[in-house]
């Protein structure tokens, strides 16, 4: 049996996200908002997991209840993403429209990807977790 990793967290006042360890051993991700108060804690989150990243890793963000991405959460997960660890997961992204997922594609175009996460958008949470239940060799 594998040893799951902690999740080390603990839910915050006003911060629009909540995290769940997966049984593969990654972790869920749901977003109600991108405050800056939601963003400055994901970005701490994910910094701080993705410097004991050693293996690879299934993680599923939920956007759905998020109807508009701003500016700074898109630098900020192109910074994260950036992070050479990064390349290590692989991230299915769930959201409820068009104009979310555009945003996320150009997160996706901005990042260098011999060193980011291996990353495919949904709108559908079912095939979002068909596609993370692939073999992990089977990137993307």
């Amino acid at each position: 049996m594998t040893d799951v990793k902690p999740l080390n967290w603990t839910p915050k006042s006003g911060v629009g996200m909540t995290v769940t360890r997966r049984s593969d051993g990654g972790m869920t991700l749901t977003f109600t908002d991108l405050s800056d108060a939601t963003i400055k804690e994901w970005h701490d989150f994910a910094l701080d997991h993705l410097l004991g990243s050693d293996r690879l890793t299934r993680n599923l963000y939920d956007l759905r209840a998020v109807k508009d991405v701003n500016e700074k959460a898109i630098r900020t997960a192109v910074e994260v993403n950036s992070d050479p660890s990064a390349r290590n997961i692989r991230l299915a992204v769930v959201v409820n429209n068009e104009k979310v997922a555009n945003a996320i594609r150009d997160v996706a175009a901005l990042a260098l990807p011999e060193t980011s996460a291996a990353i495919k958008l949904f709108t559908d949470i079912n095939e979002a977790e068909s596609w993370l239940s692939r073999p992990l060799d089977q990137i993307p």
